[in-house]
């Protein structure tokens, strides 16, 4: 969508408050084209929409919203995409609930690349957002691109290792594109923007609503081959986009966590229901029967040389296991004094080799 005479006809279906998607193809597939449903008498509409309903469309769209939309719209990179645009995304429209138009800033090419969803917890842990990183990295290398919803936690872990190769990233926000939520991904929205895309069904202005939220990742899973969950816990909304996912045909993938860990419930419980079990990020492709590239082995020459732990760090290591764990449990597993715990924790924390998590607790990264 290039021109406001282009434009225009589908942002005045667009823009009435209180018209569903659903509604708005309805009105389409009735008169035809956005140019002669919003010519449609009341009577016409009669049966299509309901009496608030018309009386909403008969009055139009607010004319501010509509000139800046406009405006928006003629700035570079900023595109309004329809169901008449031979580039809609094609795996979308396969859905039961297309939008009838999409708001993109960035990359229109990459409404139609193969992509994969990763989706997870906004409370990552640091082996959690390590693992979505990685994950979308590799799988970006490979030639996928990473949609995800922008969020704290994975979805963000998500967006920046998609960045990092050429199949890049999609963030589907549950706002105007005029906004960027939460406040704090402004950073990772500008890069995305840039080099990647931001796409939302809502119009400018459309603020964080709760109910949006939920409502975009139909999207999310709807425009990609599968959806990856890296750590969820059981009441975590990423469970909502792993089912939209199955009731679209999607492949589901879970990677499995600590079962004394809150967030990886939600992964194991998708296992049980049938999702894939994955720990690398080949076993998507294998499953996915990728012919592009592989995912791409981690590189020697982006690792630093570390010494080997010294005895007293693999008896701590060892004490540890691999779920989070107290000072206090250390400890008590490895004999040795807390003071002493708590300097080779600082110093395996310095190597990487442990995260600090909340609530004074550590966990070893491998």
């Amino acid at each position: 969508m290039t021109t406001a005479d282009e434009a225009s006809p589908w942002l005045r279906l667009g823009l009435i408050p209180g018209l569903s998607a659903a509604q708005q193809i309805k009105l389409l597939q009735t008169f035809g084209s956005p140019e002669a449903a919003v010519c449609a008498s009341r009577t016409q509409l009669q049966g299509v929409l309901k009496p608030r309903q018309i009386d909403a469309f008969l009055a139009g769209p607010d004319s501010a919203l509509l000139a800046t939309t406009l405006d928006w719209l003629s700035q570079p990179d900023n595109h309004l995409i329809t169901l008449a645009d031979t580039d809609y995304p094609p795996a979308l429209l396969e859905t039961a609930d297309p939008p009838a138009m999409l708001y993109l800033k960035g990359r229109r090419d990459l409404l139609s690349a193969p992509a994969l969803a990763m989706v997870g917890s906004r409370h990552a842990t640091p082996q959690g957002a390590d693992t979505a990183r990685s994950f979308s990295a590799a799988l970006s290398a490979a030639g996928l691109t990473i949609v995800s919803g922008l969020a704290h936690g994975v979805d963000r872990a998500a967006h920046e290792g998609g960045l990092t190769g050429p199949g890049s990233s999609i963030a589907v926000v549950g706002t105007g594109l005029d906004r960027v939520y939460p406040a704090r991904n402004r950073d990772i929205a500008h890069q995305l923007a840039q080099s990647g895309a931001i796409l939302s069904e809502f119009p400018l202005g459309v603020p964080a609503l709760a109910g949006n939220f939920p409502r975009r990742n139909r999207i999310i899973s709807g425009l990609s081959l599968g959806c990856l969950v890296v750590e969820a816990a059981l009441q975590s909304g990423s469970l909502i986009t792993a089912r939209l996912a199955a009731e679209q045909g999607r492949e589901v993938f879970a990677i499995p966590g600590s079962i004394h860990s809150p967030v990886a419930r939600g992964c194991h419980a998708l296992i049980k229901q049938g999702a894939k079990l994955v720990e690398t990020a080949q076993d998507i492709l294998d499953e996915l029967r990728w012919q592009g590239k592989a995912a791409p082995a981690p590189s020697p020459a982006q690792t630093i040389e570390l010494a080997p732990p010294t005895d007293e760090e693999q008896q701590l290591l060892a004490s540890m296991g691999f779920d989070p764990v107290s000072v206090d449990t250390i400890c008590t597993r490895s004999g040795l004094t807390p003071d002493k715990v708590c300097a080779i924790l600082l110093k395996l924390e310095l190597e990487s080799r442990v995260n600090s998590l909340p609530g004074s607790r550590y966990q070893r990264c491998n």
